[in-house]
């Protein structure tokens, strides 16, 4: 039978939990009296159903069942754990504990969302303080993995193995605080930059928009696959984080001098060469990652792919082609390391992957783009690829596909590709795609702009045969 939470209260972060536990196989009870609650976790829960599935390489299981009682008492009987997120007052949160603790089982746990207070705050007033962990997520709940697990010396070592085992069966990272402190740990830190950019801001140091950018190109990827003292690590060479402080650590005002008193803990984790190689392959995935939703630091590096392709002379547009008789040349780049396997070669995954996006990039060119597809409601699906592997492909490596045009006209398209490591042919490949219409889902002839300049590629290329299999 599946394991029951009641989330009291749902806000962006009470939505957030319901969805977490939702989408894990948990049924979900939601109490919160407010009328827009329904709709904001529909809302929410529509967005995690879209991103969390497919966070990870094997399926979730079965969605659980949410419901709505009518009474917080409803929603608490029975159940194995309640998730507490409403509003930040100490004095209303101590409130709904009790009533809360008057209707669920001894055994269920007690979680708070809160920020900022401690379980001591949050126990003083119950009966049961036992029963009451903090449990403090972060936005959106539903995909980032860290929740801060905070006890007393009020909560026993089986409760809190609980609630560690729990939060870790949903994918959750529980970072277990050895000691209350207000506001936890990732709180403090986050109050920490917050009142150094207001200070800049303040005295004329920066702007606003000059303070995120430097946390979006900058801080934002490395903090994203490294701490903070792995990466002072990497900076002072390996000696430590006290290299790499700034020069403002050293004004006697700066509580940042005591790190020269903090011992490296880092440093018996990994030697330096590995720790920057993994750091690369890291920064190198997020920043694609970002990349591939023209984001932050992915934009710039999508603004500098588009001014090294004027460069290399890669066309643009259909009329940038200067030669249709010969194979358009649709991607020259080097190969990535997330597209490396543990064989130290290029993944099947990334054939797919760059042969699709030579077809992408080809279809745009004449001018079958995502503003064809938004506009004209039509676009090309592929019904069938063949690839054949001739040679492999290491990290580094230069990359180049060449596409000849077969076939293009009433509603087939079909193309032959070859992918290049310089001379050296890496694979060959043969798609055959329909036109289609994007709201009925069917095929239909494409239209004459596009028919036109396919017509004028197939007849400047020569007569060429059907790749195997794709006749018919």
């Amino acid at each position: 039978m599946p394991s029951t939470v009641a989330i009291i209260g749902g806000g962006v972060i009470g939505a957030g939990w319901a969805a977490r536990f939702l989408l894990h196989g948990w049924n979900v009870r939601l109490f919160d009296p407010e009328p827009t609650a329904r709709a904001n976790v529909a809302t929410v829960l529509e967005r995690a159903r879209l991103a969390l599935p497919g966070l990870g390489e094997v399926a979730l299981p079965d969605e659980g069942v949410l419901s709505f009682p009518g009474l917080m008492s409803e929603a608490v009987c029975g159940v194995d754990w309640v998730q507490e997120s409403i509003p930040e007052r100490l004095e209303l949160k101590q409130k709904v504990f009790q009533a809360l603790q008057e209707n669920m089982d001894y055994g269920a746990i007690l979680a708070s969302s809160t920020s900022g207070f401690t379980p001591s705050e949050l126990q003083a007033t119950s009966t049961q303080p036992d029963q009451i962990v903090v449990t403090h997520p972060f936005n959106p709940v539903y995909l980032l993995p860290l929740v801060e697990l905070v006890g007393s010396d009020r909560n026993g070592a089986a409760r809190m193995a609980r609630a560690e085992e729990v939060l870790t069966s949903i994918g959750m990272y529980p970072l277990r605080l050895r000691s209350e402190v207000p506001a936890h740990i990732a709180g403090r830190l986050s109050d920490a930059v917050w009142r150094e950019a207001l200070w800049l801001i303040r005295d004329g140091h920066a702007s606003s928009a000059e303070v995120d950018e430097t946390i979006r190109m900058g801080l934002g990827p490395r903090w994203a696959q490294m701490g903070l003292f792995e990466a002072a690590r990497l900076a002072s060479s390996g000696g430590g984080p006290t290299g790499a402080l700034a020069p403002s650590a050293t004004l006697p005002d700066t509580d940042l001098t005591l790190m020269r008193h903090i011992s490296d803990e880092t440093a018996e984790v990994a030697d330096v060469a590995a720790l920057e190689q993994q750091r690369d392959r890291n920064l190198v995935g997020v920043l694609r990652a970002l990349a591939e939703e023209d984001w932050g630091a992915g934009a710039v590096l999508r603004g500098h792919d588009v001014t090294l392709a004027e460069r290399r002379g890669l066309p643009a547009t259909f009329e940038d082609i200067a030669d249709l008789s010969q194979p358009i040349v649709t991607i020259e780049r080097a190969v990535p390391l997330d597209w490396i396997d543990h064989n130290d070669h290029m993944t099947l995954a990334a054939y797919m992957q760059v042969f699709s996006d030579s077809i992408v990039k080809l279809l745009a060119l004449i001018g079958c783009d995502r503003a064809y597809a938004q506009n004209q409601r039509r676009g090309f699906f592929t019904v069938d690829s063949r690839i054949r592997h001739r040679a492999e492909a290491r990290a580094g490596a230069p990359l180049r596909v060449e596409v000849r045009v077969i076939v293009g006209e009433g509603k087939r398209l079909s193309l032959s590709q070859q992918l290049f490591s310089g001379p050296l042919l890496l694979a060959r490949a043969e798609h055959a795609l329909l036109h289609v219409d994007l709201d009925s889902r069917h095929s239909c002839p494409m239209d004459a702009v596009l028919a036109s300049r396919l017509a004028r590629i197939v007849m400047a290329q020569g007569a060429q045969s059907m790749p195997d299999g794709l006749e018919d």
